[in-house]
């Protein structure tokens, strides 16, 4: 497949490929272009040009142009659901139930949202000798974005920023993930075919040292949108900055489930099984990756998550019946493997998975985990869960609190006052009660703290803003209602 730039679907300038494989058994699904320098500067041309054009566009046409996009994904889900099933590694069944639907769903929101982006009109009688003034605020597009996608949930995450953008009327440059391009270039078509003018949308393959850099630092790029790793946030943060440009970054997680000792112990070890291994095989930033268990029902807790993750059938990730895929490269796979050997070696005790075969990782529960273990510090991206009991719930959200982390944490628990110490206390960008925390719904915002970003929050409301420019008109005496602090 070619890559889009400035309305063409074209090579890179020096011919090079990335070849895509089936994460599973690395057969070759389709070559893409790598691109250049040189095609991200094209790319940022292309976009200049277009800029006037797409943030004169009226609202009810970006409307237009997103609700018929939203159609043709609903329209060919299910092709697109074996074209990201196949390369992106995730399996069938979690691909088939959500992601491609939850994209042509977001789409429409902000398609709604588009005609929604009201300013303020405020009077300024409360300032003497502003009496009979009035100011207006508007909201304009910021110009130019990049959009940086990560490999996980592509198509789901790519929507917020490709669709906020147009949205609030901007040109938008994609950088497409490495790994798993194919599904995004192919709705790139329907948003070129429903009615887009040439640079206003452009998707570019290639390696993110050379795309992603480029488009992070160079000037005529506005805002960098980006969803990775806190590794290549700052990276981003850092190139943005030559040119200080605005930049909003999602970054990883290491997500806490509290169960608390008044809940069914079936329940809670399911969801978590769930928001571990079987969501992303463990691929997802707001993935359960630490379970902090009342004392209390720790050892039954622990004694149902074995029982569950043995059941898991580990392999093809196209196949109907699988729950856990591979991991998305190899280099994934060994790493999450080194950090399991690494937890080994530290104390923590493994009762079960933890094996490896080829980007394939069993399942692995942890218990005796030390306070300083790997599992607990480092953001481990892949299918491994630690088990660890406290002693109420105070010391429950401390131990949730101690992380550079930030994304989200839920809590397992009926008593009232505790989900409301919790929903306060943690120090975290969404709390979530009674259930698992890889869970995210297109009209709230979502963000984190500390290392999980830096402080802004992507949603359909939330995301036109960030994506636009407020302007402040003063309109001096526009009336002549009241008295002045001068007569």
């Amino acid at each position: 497949m070619k890559m889009l730039l400035g309305g063409d679907w074209v090579n890179a300038q020096d011919g090079s490929v990335m070849e895509i494989l089936n994460p599973s058994d690395q057969t070759v699904l389709d070559s893409v272009p790598s691109a250049t320098k040189e095609d991200v500067d094209n790319a940022v041309a292309a976009a200049l040009s277009a800029k006037s054009t797409m943030a004169a566009m009226p609202a009810h046409k970006r409307a237009e142009i997103l609700e018929t996009v939203s159609a043709r994904i609903t329209e060919n889900r299910d092709h697109l659901v074996k074209l990201l099933n196949a390369e992106n590694g995730k399996t069938f069944r979690e691909i088939d139930g959500w992601e491609i639907d939850a994209a042509a769903r977001i789409i429409k929101g902000y398609a709604e949202e588009a005609k929604r982006l009201f300013g303020h009109a405020m009077p300024l009688n409360g300032i003497p000798n502003l009496e009979n003034s009035l100011a207006l605020t508007v909201y304009q597009p910021k110009g130019v974005i990049a959009a940086i996608i990560p490999f996980n949930y592509p198509v789901e995450l790519w929507s917020h920023k490709i669709a906020g953008g147009l949205a609030a009327g901007n040109c938008v440059i994609t950088k497409a993930p490495d790994e798993c391009p194919l599904a995004m270039l192919e709705i790139s078509r329907y948003y070129e075919e429903a009615g887009l003018p040439a640079g206003a949308h452009q998707i570019l393959t290639g390696r993110g040292e050379v795309v992603g850099a480029r488009l992070a630092e160079i000037d005529g790029v506005d805002m960098v949108s980006m969803t990775g790793s806190t590794e290549v946030g700052r990276l981003v943060s850092a190139a943005a900055s030559k040119t200080l440009k605005k930049v909003h970054l999602e970054l990883g997680g290491s997500d806490a489930t509290i169960i608390c000792g008044d809940v069914d112990p079936q329940v809670a070890a399911e969801a978590v099984v769930a928001g571990r291994f079987t969501s992303g095989n463990g691929q997802i930033c707001c993935a359960v990756k630490r379970v902090f268990v009342d004392q209390s029902i720790h050892q039954e807790v622990v004694d149902r998550v074995v029982a569950l993750t043995r059941n898991l059938k580990v392999g093809d990730h196209t196949q109907p019946d699988t729950d856990v895929g591979p991991m998305i490269t190899q280099r994934a796979a060994d790493g999450v493997k080194a950090q399991i050997d690494q937890s080994v070696e530290e104390g923590a005790t493994l009762l079960i998975g933890g094996e490896q075969h080829g980007q394939h990782i069993n399942p692995a529960v942890f218990v005796d985990v030390p306070d300083d273990s790997t599992l607990l510090h480092e953001e481990v991206f892949g299918p491994v869960l630690p088990l660890i009991p406290f002693d109420g719930i105070e010391d429950a959200i401390a131990k949730v609190n101690n992380s550079i982390f930030g994304l989200q944490a839920s809590i397992f628990t009926n008593d009232f006052k505790a989900i409301m110490n919790a929903g306060l206390k943690l120090e975290v960008g969404t709390v979530i009660v009674n259930h698992q925390t890889a869970m995210r719904i297109e009209c709230l915002p979502f963000g984190g703290r500390k290392l999980s970003g830096n402080g802004v929050r992507e949603g359909l409301m939330e995301t036109l803003k960030d994506f636009s420019e407020t302007k402040t008109i003063v309109l001096k005496d526009a009336f002549n209602v009241y008295e002045t602090a001068s007569a």
